[in-house]
């Protein structure tokens, strides 16, 4: 059968982090938490140290509980929702003004701070842009992105910083679908967009996780492991043996037969 989409993930598919390990991926996130804190403090919002440490603390709690529970049940929780959670509960404390506007703008503008750093961290691996040219120019195969994400923007920024945008169909998110792969569904509603709809087997799934693979398989896709040479703790094995292994982008022209 003919190949109509190729759906790619994001992270180690198309873009390697500088540099990588969950040490200095956890120090990230820190830094992006103080830039979040700064940025309410310049505002007004927050006042004194002692509220700073609260909002540091609430946030941190959600976030933690917020993952522990899309790990069970693959709901996403955005990250501007995670902040808006935040600052609601610090005002029915009393820790901030209960006057103050908490409007999207805010929420965005605190996930745009926390995230800022993944703009310069991640980049396009060597073979990313020749291969997606070249797919590109394959006649009626649509191309899209596939990425659990919790913040949209960041990926749909980080495509147009390199003029890769322009490639895909359709760009899919955890945080802009509410549910996170392996979730079949978020795989079925990108192939509808992608007008596939009832044609699963006619797509390809290309990830570097269990959740890409497993995923894409529940959901009907063909499945591809573009193999990552870091390993993350923790990292969930992939219980199917049927499925094509390749070590980067480049390497996906012969299976599109």
């Amino acid at each position: 059968m003919k190949i109509k989409a190729l759906i790619l993930d994001f992270g180690f598919t198309l873009f390697y982090f500088r540099e990588i390990s969950l040490e200095r991926y956890l120090e990230f996130y820190k830094q992006g938490l103080e830039n979040s804190a700064s940025f309410l403090l310049k505002k007004d919002i927050l006042k004194e140290e002692s509220s700073i440490q609260e909002f540091k603390k609430i946030f941190k709690m959600k976030r933690n509980s917020f993952f522990r529970e899309s790990l069970k049940t693959n709901k996403e929780y955005p990250t501007p929702l995670i902040f808006r959670l935040t600052l609601e509960e610090m005002i029915q404390k009393g820790l901030i003004e209960n006057d103050i506007s908490l409007t999207d703008e805010l929420f965005n503008s605190l996930a745009d701070a926390y995230h800022a750093f993944e703009l310069e961290e991640w980049i396009p691996f060597p073979t990313t842009i020749s291969a997606l040219e070249r797919l590109h120019s394959i006649k009626d195969l649509k191309l899209a992105v596939l990425s659990n994400h919790p913040y949209h923007p960041i990926i749909e920024n980080l495509l147009k910083k390199y003029d890769l945008h322009q490639y895909f169909e359709y760009i899919q998110t955890s945080a802009r679908f509410g549910k996170r792969k392996p979730d079949p569904a978020i795989f079925l509603d990108l192939l509808e967009k992608l007008g596939l709809h009832g044609d699963p087997s006619s797509a390809m799934m290309c990830g570097d996780e269990h959740a890409d693979i497993v995923g894409g398989y529940r959901a009907g896709l063909k499945p591809i492991l573009c193999e990552r040479t870091y390993k993350f703790p923790f990292e969930r094995e992939i219980p199917l043996t049927n499925y094509i292994r390749i070590k980067n982008l480049s390497e996906i022209f012969p299976y599109l037969q």
